[in-house]
């Protein structure tokens, strides 16, 4: 355990030299490396600029035992105004065919940042985060197995970028 946890904080000094500095970023432990479906992170952030775009990726921190090559999440997103939840399902894929992981390993240990494409205009540029505001994000795991197992870190990451 204590192998895991040093070898995950050296991973996330690696990358934090290697990718440019997030809008927004947050990441959660994962009770007993185990995911229940009922452990929901919620992440409540504020956009300022809406003339710039913002990327939006999902952070995942797993073991090589991660029995699968991808994770169905559900997303829920209050957007500034809105006294409700917006659901959307979406598969993040973790692996190439192959088996390889799509991530950055040290040890067993495992992190990925993938992009999400939450919502994308008819262009395919994000439409999302247009609005000036709080937002508030939960994301849930919808995967057959409950609970998901390897799992020991999820979270978001928003980065602004050009319009």
């Amino acid at each position: 355990m204590i192998r895991n946890i040093g070898l995950a904080f050296c991973m996330v000094l690696f990358l934090a030299g290697c990718l440019p500095s997030p809008y927004y970023q947050q990441t959660y432990s994962v009770p007993n490396n185990s995911w229940q479906n009922t452990f929901n992170p919620s992440f409540k952030f504020d956009i300022s600029d809406t003339s710039a775009g913002h990327k939006m990726y999902f952070l995942i921190r797993h073991t090589d035992a991660y029995p699968f090559s991808n994770i169905w999440l559900i997303v829920s997103l209050k957007q500034p105004g809105d006294s409700t939840f917006q659901k959307i399902r979406i598969e993040v894929p973790l692996s190439e065919t192959s088996g390889k992981w799509l991530g950055r390993g040290m040890g067993e240990i495992w992190e990925q940042i993938m992009p999400v494409n939450y919502q994308m205009n008819e262009g395919g540029i994000p439409k999302f985060l247009k609005k000036k505001g709080k937002y508030e994000m939960r994301i849930e795991q919808n995967m057959r197995m409950n609970p998901l197992p390897e799992v020991l870190q999820v979270g978001i990451r928003i980065e602004k970028g050009q319009q």
